[in-house]
């Protein structure tokens, strides 16, 4: 059809209104991009309308915009030219390299919002900001489809609905836009500009999501993640800019794009007083306006009314539904869950990205982060549902939901092993420092033990739970594996123990009857129970499926009195093991995603010694790199955190097999036997093994210190020594290849922070990192130090001798590897050139919710 004017060449590319060509332009034989729409869409527009429209955008001049050279109709086809660009787009730049410097960012910006600008004091909208339209060529930005996105949809009025279309891309659609205002303006611009920024710094989008329907409901409900969870070195203007420009409501964000790169550049730029809780708050706003016709917000109208229909099911209606979280933070140290439900069942709390606790309810579509619940583990409600109480590595500590700091209950290494909370306002939960349970009023004061198995036993009691009348208390008693967990009863009166015939783990009452638990396969169970005799009264049978379970014989399920059942799924934790080199570069080590973690190098590179946690018990397995095969190295309790001797000969780990986590050490070429090295009564993990196979660093949990760093003479038959037992915690102790420096993480300036001192000392200490920094790691050559940082791996570039001295720090690659809160997650090979990391294949939460699941076990319980 335009064989007489443009020679086609070959197709760029197509999208969802038009397809894009390469041609020449025979006239001024020139190379020119010719866009096509689709027949559907011109069908609905017509072409006289829309070439009227598109006159709009061809007054536009200006070198940040790309021209609009000529448009028309050729046999029903509409098209319209605009000049090929030898370059790429943003979204091109943004595939390859995931993230922009913060100079080429604002240099990037400040093109596109003058073009912003100059067409804005026109009166032209441009409706369709994104990547894609942002194209690159000899260090200048070009704005692309200027005005076309209005021109369709002034030529298409509301038969625009009838393709199926909607315009503006959802990951950058302002949530007025999104809600489906025609009638928008430069604030409109200003936000999706934001979005490519927030890109451009973070690497993705500031809402994503599988469907646009998703996407459409995080834009109009949720807040964006911030900047600086993800790559801190933002300067904090541009990151208090770019949170403006993301403003729900329009009349918060910045009026116009210049102001918005003046805010960018000035570094004294900070948020308008109370602007966080604008933002956070005008949600509300745009939920209002969801009835507006958008064809993409039908879906979610379809959700809210069945949120609706949820929160008024009849009584004995069960209802099942899946909830997708923020990405949550694995805790497979911590003897806690990370889950929690209201007596009530309108709303739940979850540890999350930090780790810090965050509300949900089960009539909103996102959760609330908790203010000042930094490190939290383990979320007991209150019996009134508006207090939480849970742990951090120093102290007992609980928040009210209504807002308000969180206050100190007890200073304590932790709230480990489960707990609850009774209508006589206190906690009882397994005590921090030995093997029974406590209770403590929650207003403060000293923990009193209620009950407590023999010294002698190596027995522990966790996660209990209150009967109702409080009398009496259901626990676990600690097992080698979650199937050799007994269950029982004590009075709280007495001290008196029951034993069940029972085994599982974490087992809850349910109102109506009936004690539940789960085993060692993830499955739950139900068997009846009468309160009055403090018995089971019958068989346990399976009622749920595929629950989560973690180290510490932990399930992630909470049950509210009132039947409101809400359970991770055990797909959550699934990983692979990768290598990945210096320029960050990645490929698979292993064909079987399983749940990893701690992996470490043979001292020759041939083997990885790894903890998989599977069955509910944490083993060591070793996974040889040549053939591909892995061996299960352990068979007894829970085992985990190998280090390599530096002969290869030797595996050393920590295991509960003796009732607390000890040093174990085998030989590597036997599976199953092992010998023990040290034995305490406190937990003890492995750190690292100095070069000359002399000493074993370690780390243990001590009351009133928590973490500290312990050294084992191996094979002298002597006791260990502390090493750092100051009050405040020490993890990840990794020997220099010299054996004469010792790196840590400890949080002694009040977040986790990089540091090495001399070994065996006297010495002076250094700090390595001044960003956060845990996970240190020593390359092979001594000369580098590696840490985590946020999702970065840095390089300190150091020197040892004679003295310690840090020469650089810089970033190896980033990108979101799972971490973990006590121990170096990753290593690095012998070559020197490839690290082993741990990847999540899915790192989406979901948690199932069923409600009036009470009526669902009755149901059960009267077959």
């Amino acid at each position: 059809a335009l064989a007489d004017r443009y020679r086609i060449e070959r197709e760029l590319g197509s999208g969802g209104m038009a397809t894009v060509y390469l041609a020449e332009d025979l006239k001024h034989h020139r190379r020119v991009a010719v866009k096509v729409l689709r027949p559907e869409l011109a069908a609905v527009l017509g072409g006289e309308r829309f070439l009227k429209e598109i006159e709009v955008t061809a007054s536009l001049q200006h070198p940040s915009i790309l021209a609009l050279y000529d448009s028309g109709e050729a046999d029903s086809f509409l098209y319209y030219v605009m000049p090929y660009i030898e370059g790429e787009s943003l979204r091109e730049k943004l595939n390859r390299e995931k993230q922009l410097s913060i100079e080429e960012t604002i240099a990037i910006t400040k093109s596109v919002a003058a073009a912003l600008q100059y067409a804005h004091e026109r009166a032209v909208i441009h409706r369709d900001i994104k990547p894609e339209n942002i194209l690159l060529h000899s260090g200048q930005a070009l704005v692309a489809d200027f005005g076309i996105a209005l021109a369709v949809t002034h030529a298409g009025g509301t038969r625009l609905t009838e393709t199926g279309l909607s315009l503006g891309t959802p990951e950058y659609m302002s949530p007025e836009q999104a809600a489906g205002d025609r009638e928008l303006d430069a604030r409109s611009d200003v936000y999706s500009l934001g979005c490519v920024v927030y890109e451009m710094l973070v690497g993705d989008a500031p809402h994503t999501g599988s469907t646009v329907q998703a996407i459409v409901a995080k834009v109009l409900s949720e807040q964006p993640t911030p900047i600086e969870r993800s790559r801190p070195t933002v300067p904090v203007n541009v990151r208090a800019a770019v949170w403006r420009a993301l403003a729900k409501t329009p009349a918060d964000r910045f009026p116009s794009p210049t102001q918005f790169v003046e805010a960018l550049t000035n570094p004294a730029f900070r948020l308008p007083t109370g602007m966080d809780v604008v933002v956070s708050s005008s949600s509300a706003h745009w939920k209002q306006r969801l009835a507006l016709p958008l064809a993409a917000v039908a879906v979610l109208l379809g959700a809210l009314a069945l949120w609706g229909w949820l929160r008024e099911a009849p009584a004995g209606a069960v209802s099942r539904f899946r909830l997708e979280l923020a990405s949550t933070v694995p805790l497979e140290a911590a003897s806690g869950t990370s889950i929690a439900v209201s007596p009530d069942g309108s709303r739940f709390v979850y540890v999350g990205d930090g780790p810090r606790l965050y509300v949900r309810s089960m009539d909103q579509l996102t959760e609330t982060l908790i203010p000042g619940t930094d490190g939290a583990y383990n979320p007991i409600f209150s019996p009134d549902g508006e207090w939480v109480a849970f742990g951090t590595d120093g102290a007992i500590k609980k928040v009210a939901l209504a807002g308000g700091p969180p206050v100190t209950i007890f200073e304590t290494p932790g709230l480990v092993g489960g707990g609850s909370w009774g209508a006589d306002d206190r906690l009882l939960f397994p005590s921090p420092t030995g093997p029974g349970l406590v209770t403590i009023p929650a207003s403060g004061g000293t923990p009193r033990i209620v009950v407590a198995p023999d010294a002698e036993s190596g027995e522990s009691y966790l996660t209990p739970d209150l009967l109702p009348g409080e009398g009496w208390v259901v626990f676990a008693i600690s097992g080698p594996v979650v199937d050799s967990a007994r269950l029982a009863v004590a009075s709280l009166e007495t001290g008196e123990v029951k034993i069940l015939p029972l085994a599982g783990a974490s087992p809850r009452y349910v109102r109506g009857g009936h004690l539940i638990f789960v085993r060692g396969d993830g499955s739950m169970h139900a068997a009846p129970f009468d309160l009055r005799r403090v018995a089971v009264t019958g068989s346990a049978m399976p009622v749920v499926e595929n629950v989560r379970l973690k180290g510490g014989m932990v399930a992630e399920y909470a049950v509210s009195p009132s039947g409101t059942l809400v359970y991770m799924p055990a797909t959550g934790g699934v990983r692979n093991l990768v290598l990945v080199d210096r320029t960050g570069l990645s490929r698979p080590l292993t064909d079987v995603a399983r749940a990893f973690y701690g992996p470490r190098f043979s001292p020759d590179g041939r083997r990885v010694a790894v903890t998989v946690f599977e069955g509910g018990t944490r083993d060591v397995w070793l996974y040889d790199i040549q053939s591909g095969t892995s061996t299960r190295h352990t068979f007894e309790a829970d085992n985990l955190y190998p280090v390599w001797a530096p002969d290869g000969q030797r595996i050393a780990f920590s295991s509960s097999r003796s009732g607390s986590f000890d040093l174990f050490v085998s030989t590597a070429e036997a599976s199953g036997s092992a010998e023990r090295l040290y034995a305490a009564a406190e937990h003890q993990y492995t750190g690292s093994w100095s070069p000359d196979g002399r000493w074993m660093f370690f780390t243990e949990s001590s009351v009133g210190t928590g973490r500290d760093i312990w050294v084992l003479p191996v094979g002298e038959n002597a006791a260990p020594r502390p090493v750092l037992n100051a009050p405040h915690e020490e993890r990840s102790p990794m020997i220099s290849p010299d054996g004469r420096w010792l790196a840590y993480a400890s949080n002694e300036s009040g977040r986790l922070e990089v540091y090495v001192r001399a070994f065996p000392g006297p010495g002076g200490k250094w700090q390595v990192s001044f960003e956060g920094g845990e996970e240190p790691l020593w390359a092979g050559s001594g000369r580098e130090l590696f840490y985590r940082s946020g999702n970065r791996i840095m390089s300190a570039a150091v020197e040892t001798d004679p003295v310690f001295v840090v020469r650089s720090r810089s970033v190896v690659f980033e990108q979101p590897y799972v971490p973990n809160a006590f121990h170096t997650n990753y290593d690095l090979h012998p070559n020197g050139r490839d690290f082993v990391m741990v990847e999540s294949v899915d790192s989406r939460t979901e948690v199932v919710v069923v409600l009036n699941w009470i009526h669902e076990l009755r149901e059960l319980g009267s077959r």
